[in-house]
């Protein structure tokens, strides 16, 4: 066991260097904390990080987790680099490792958020969700959330770019696509020229679900987790790729 899994004081106290004590927290006291910064993160991803030994909280006798303001440090540095540079979680322990060797290890800027008396984040409630099938919008609400007309929506319907689920209701994924045609519709775009993306979305989607559905369809809660997390980084690499393709595909183009 590491340093930092050391057993914790019966009154739930680790030792400091000065003699005094800080106190541990509960898994949902962290999660508050974190929620600031990380306002998509949930027990589950806790817990996930901890089965791929990103973070070692300490075990009361009875087996309640508790984690130490360096376990939190050591969370944030995770979600961040996560979230901002989008490094794949071998990458990140790779750092972990080093930052615990003493070795400079260049610290992810975290972003900050203004959080509502709720919990809430003003105008990441819908568009910064983790999980999209949670946040609910009706027809009208999307139009006027995107800027799209009604005509435009229904053609993106039709080709399968926008789908409801369940019928009737759209997701944070929907408004994302749907702003993201309209703004491609102020160049002229129009939904016929967006075929193409569906198609190369279905193929990626296939690939994809070859490789994490031996997990996804496991019962073991952390192997579900472990899918959902290989879910989020294939995306977010494939962003990065399509991106740096359109980039160098463009340079060529414009003959820079």
């Amino acid at each position: 066991m590491s340093d930092r899994a050391a057993a914790a004081s019966p009154d739930g106290r680790v030792p400091r260097s000065d003699g005094r004590a800080h106190p541990l927290m509960s898994i949902g006291e962290v999660l508050a904390q974190l929620r600031v910064e990380f306002p998509d993160t949930t027990i589950s991803k806790l817990r996930f990080l901890e089965a791929e030994g990103l973070v070692e909280p300490r075990r009361t006798p009875s087996g309640y987790r508790k984690y130490s303001w360096d376990d939190v440090d050591r969370l944030r540095f995770v979600l961040t680099a996560q979230r901002d540079q989008y490094l794949p979680l071998r990458v990140i322990r790779e750092q972990l490792a080093a930052r615990d060797a003493g070795d400079e290890v260049t610290r992810p800027r975290p972003a900050l958020v203004a959080v509502g008396p709720s919990g809430e984040v003003p105008g990441q409630s819908v568009e910064g969700a983790l999980d999209g099938a949670e946040v609910r919008l009706d027809r009208t609400d999307l139009l006027t959330r995107s800027g799209l007309d009604a005509a435009t929506f229904t053609e993106l319907e039709r080709l399968g770019i926008v789908v409801s689920t369940p019928p009737g209701w759209y997701d944070s994924d929907a408004l994302i696509i749907a702003r993201a045609v309209a703004g491609l519709a102020e160049y002229g775009l129009e939904p016929r020229h967006l075929r193409a993306y569906r198609t190369s979305a279905d193929r990626e989607v296939g690939l994809f679900a070859q490789l994490v559905a031996p997990l996804a369809r496991q019962s073991d809660p952390a192997a579900r987790a472990r899918a959902a997390e290989t879910a989020r980084e294939l995306g977010a690499l494939s962003q990065q790729l399509h991106a740096a393709l359109v980039r160098v595909g463009l340079r060529t183009a414009l003959g820079r």
